[in-house]
């Protein structure tokens, strides 16, 4: 049976590789933990785990544990009685009630406060929950997928995160890439942000030129797909022509690829600054990487861009970079990118 992925576009190797995962783990009722940088679309991943579960027909109930003051985040999970406390003037159900028979989703699990972990471990464990001011269990039948963006490994050795929670989530982990990661996904998510925007505001539909897709799959992305979906809406407001130019670009984008930043008036538009400049260590500082991370970085921006001049022959590749095909081949798996 193919998978429901209404809303995730994307067909790299990375992105195909979590579908892989999902397509298993969907019709059971295993928990699930998404891990991933913030902006990468972890809530659309969760919502087609439920849509192609066995709970598809159920509600889906999210919550974002990070949203909400601490002292209200009981009640919102677990509902509370009348007189449970100041203003709660009445009884009133909470997400685990409301999801019964479906699927909740814990979003920002890393922000939750340690004391509410136990009550969240216990409503996964035993299937049972307690209201604010309750006396009595309920009994729900919820399938938990949480998702962070935080290193719950890291959280749990620094005292931040119940280890016996943490096993109790990471049952299946789901891994889900950063934008940089997914190769020319960037340029369908750039042209479907483009299409889209401009036809919510009535405009002439916006092409992408072949420096500004150049530069688009260079950058960084550091905030993801929803710092991309906030640049393509920005250029349907702002790019006079009908064509996205290098010169509309921001600023930031040409510091991260370390090109000099363009104005509407110039008309030559070098893609590469004159000379060469060795990395230095503000570059490594700038982008918050250790130095095998940030030595990482760079060969897989050539091995890529080798890959690209090569049309994606692999003999070719490897002899533009000057290393075998079986090493090239050995690195390009390494990173997904095969």
């Amino acid at each position: 049976m193919s998978l429901n992925l209404d809303g995730i576009i994307g067909n790299s190797p990375a992105l195909a590789k979590v579908f892989k995962v999902l397509g298993k783990v969907a019709p059971t009722d295993s928990t699930v933990l998404v891990m991933g940088e913030s902006g990468t679309g972890k809530e659309l991943l969760v919502r087609a785990l439920h849509r192609n579960s066995e709970r598809r027909d159920m509600p889906f109930v999210p919550i974002n544990c990070g949203a909400i003051p601490r002292e209200l985040l009981e009640s919102e999970l677990f509902g509370h009685e009348k007189g449970a406390f100041t203003h709660a003037i009445r009884s009133r159900p909470g997400r685990f009630e409301l999801a019964d028979g479906g699927t909740i989703f814990l979003d920002e699990i890393g922000e939750m406060d340690l004391s509410l972990q136990v009550k969240i471990l216990r409503a996964l464990q035993e299937k049972e929950i307690e209201r604010v001011g309750g006396t009595s269990i309920k009994k729900v039948d919820v399938r938990v997928v949480a998702a962070t963006n935080r290193d719950l490994e890291g959280e749990v050795a620094s005292g931040r995160f119940r280890e016996d929670l943490f096993y109790r989530l990471n049952v299946i982990p789901l891994n889900l890439p950063p934008l940089r990661e997914r190769g020319m996904d960037i340029l369908l998510l750039a042209e479907h942000f483009l299409n889209r925007h401009c036809g919510s505001k009535a405009r002439k539909p916006l092409a992408l030129s072949d420096k500004a897709r150049e530069m688009l799959l260079t950058y960084s992305w550091p905030g993801n797909v929803r710092e991309l979906e906030n640049f393509m809406e920005r250029l349907t407001i702002l790019c006079d022509d009908c064509e996205v130019r290098p010169e509309d670009l921001p600023d930031k984008i040409f510091a991260d690829i370390g090109e000099k930043p363009l104005r509407k008036e110039e008309k030559v538009v070098p893609m590469r600054p004159a000379g060469f400049a060795w990395p230095s260590l503000k570059d490594m500082r700038d982008k918050d990487l250790k130095l095998k991370d940030f030595l990482e970085a760079i060969e897989g921006r050539l091995l890529a861009e080798a890959l690209e001049q090569a049309d994606g022959i692999k003999n070719k590749a490897a002899e533009l970079v000057g290393i075998k095909r079986t090493t090239l081949i050995e690195k390009l798996k390494k990173r997904d990118l095969l």
